[in-house]
């Protein structure tokens, strides 16, 4: 009997272990080579929803073991998918990743144009209402060799072609798909080409494969240096000096109605010159952003008096780069591209799709957009033009241009804007409160 407790009490204990409400807290991602802990490892649950990223020590601690099996993603790395729970490491194998060689011509060509695949996983979430996007688009960047350069080019992606695929969800049992939103809240707009940076001397002098540098609490940047390759993790949050990494996005830091709650960096790079890392040796880079907000109010998306929670988590993966001269960069610049003008090129390195990602794209696909059409009842106000003649006398064309030079026109249309939106809010909060005392 006393062997048949302590077994039992055994037992508890280390499913105490395993669990802490419900979440798993044994699960480690590490190098299979090295064993080394993999910091910020994107996890995606059996729905292929982002659901969080692995610790500073590879820990996973935001999977639950509803969300099996877990797909978890590392720039650089093979996924791999976890049917079920196992206190094993989650073992990543490194992928090599070779881009087309590059010529190098100083006399003519002052501008490096590079091309790119753009993968990315967002969500928009109030406390009723949840928008899950998966989005996969071609976009270059055209970056200068010189500072003397009038022409700039551009550092954030150009989009040349895109394709963007919506699930729409709340508490009622929506559960819509599409191709379109009205709402762009995702944040992968705002990361543009990563800048030239030094590398730490321990990792050029002593040949220390790893090297860490701390911001106040914690990691701020962790080096790995494989032979010629690099790769950097990156905790933007961890310290002010971080931002230099994303010199674009550096302003919604400033804004009072945008919290980040955790922003990652991974970059890799196949080479490096000298003492620093730059553009050329680039061969892609993930990050994970999570927000409360994101630079302004979504109208009309939520509830007047609850905030939103915006998710991005996006893999860039460079496919090619070369020199061109400035005109041809400025041809490039002034060419207006459209949809489906170029195809999307998936590189061989990016993973494949997930089964429930397969299926958004494929119930979005059979879409019948003219039966859609077709049921909207039409407008009975745009049947025809409905327009009267009317004769005004001199008096009233007279006031009417009055009216323009004064400005009243324009502060009786201002007042109605202020009226109705007054209007909207106070109906909005009534809502709630009838919501809240339900």
């Amino acid at each position: 009997m006393n062997n048949l407790r302590l077994i039992l009490a055994i037992t508890i204990m280390s499913f105490v272990t395993l669990i802490a409400d419900g979440q798993i807290r044994q699960l480690t991602v590490a190098d299979s080579l090295t064993r080394t802990p993999l910091s910020n490892a994107s996890v995606f649950n059996n729905k292929g929803i982002f659901i969080g990223t692995s610790r500073k020590n590879g820990k996973i601690t935001c999977a639950t073991f509803s969300d099996f099996p877990i797909t978890v993603r590392y720039m650089g790395y093979h996924e791999r998918t976890i049917a079920h729970y196992s206190p094993d490491s989650i073992l990543l194998v490194e992928t090599m990743t070779e881009l087309p060689e590059i010529v190098v011509d100083a006399r003519q060509k002052k501008m490096l144009h590079i091309l790119a695949y753009v993968r990315e996983y967002s969500s928009l979430s109030s406390y009723t209402d949840t928008i899950t996007m998966f989005r996969e688009k071609m976009v270059d960047f055209m970056l200068p060799t010189e500072k003397k350069t009038r022409f700039k080019g551009w550092r954030y992606p150009r989009t040349l072609n895109s394709r963007s695929y919506y699930r729409f969800t709340n508490v009622s049992g929506l559960d819509s798909v599409s191709d379109r939103c009205n709402h762009h809240f995702t944040w992968s707009d705002w990361i543009g080409m990563i800048p030239p940076a030094h590398i730490p001397d321990n990792i050029l002098k002593t040949g220390i494969n790893v090297d860490t540098t701390y911001g106040k609490y914690s990691p701020a940047e962790i080096w790995t240096r494989t032979g010629d390759r690099l790769s950097i993790d990156i905790d933007v949050l961890a310290d002010t000096a971080n931002r230099k990494w994303v010199p674009n996005i550096s302003y919604f830091f400033r804004k009072e109605d945008t919290d980040f709650e955790r922003f990652g960096l991974k970059l890799n790079y196949e080479y490096f010159s000298d003492n620093e890392i730059n553009p050329l040796g680039l061969t892609g880079y993930s990050f994970t952003i999570e927000s409360r907000g994101r630079g302004r109010g979504m109208f009309l998306f939520n509830r007047h008096d609850q905030p939103f929670f915006v998710t991005t988590y996006a893999e860039v993966y460079i496919l090619d780069k070369e020199f061109i001269p400035v005109k041809e960069a400025r041809e490039w610049d002034d060419f207006k591209f459209y949809n489906n003008a170029v195809d999307i090129l998936e590189p061989q390195e990016a993973p494949e799709l997930s089964l429930s990602t397969l299926t958004l794209i494929d119930r979005v696909n059979n879409i019948d957009a003219d039966r859609v059409r077709l049921t909207i009842k039409p407008d009975e106000r745009l049947v025809g033009r409905n327009v009267s003649k009317q004769n005004f006398s001199i008096g009233h064309r007279a006031l009417g241009l009055l009216k323009q030079l004064t400005g009243i026109t324009f502060y009786k249309s201002h007042k109605n804007v202020n009226d109705s939106w007054n209007e909207f809010r106070d109906k909005q909060k009534k809502q709630n409160l009838k919501r809240r005392s339900e």
